[in-house]
């Protein structure tokens, strides 16, 4: 098991064997998901969003961010949540 200390700061430095089985290095992002309370896994975000393209097989059609924004904002609406004002995004 590798371990780290955290800094002052709130910075660690992951080690040199975790790096490798992530395949990260200098400038990449990782990603920490919480798995359940208290408990988090660590993920290397590496890869480019345009590798998920087709991920879900060929659109049924096609949407415009328009069309996107106002489903967006009708299910929010119906699930009871507000609409963050424009150029704001939601906490």
């Amino acid at each position: 098991m590798s371990t780290a200390t955290l800094t002052s700061k709130g910075q660690i430095t992951i080690p040199a064997e975790v790096r490798r089985e992530l395949n990260v290095g200098t400038g990449d992002r990782i990603e920490f998901v919480q798995i359940e309370p208290g408990r988090y896994e660590v993920v290397a975000a590496t890869r480019s969003v345009r590798e998920l393209k087709g991920l879900f097989g060929p659109a049924r059609r096609t949407v415009s961010i328009d069309e996107m924004n106002r489903t967006i904002a009708e299910r929010a609406a119906s699930a009871g949540l507000r609409a963050a004002p424009k150029g704001r995004r939601a906490r």
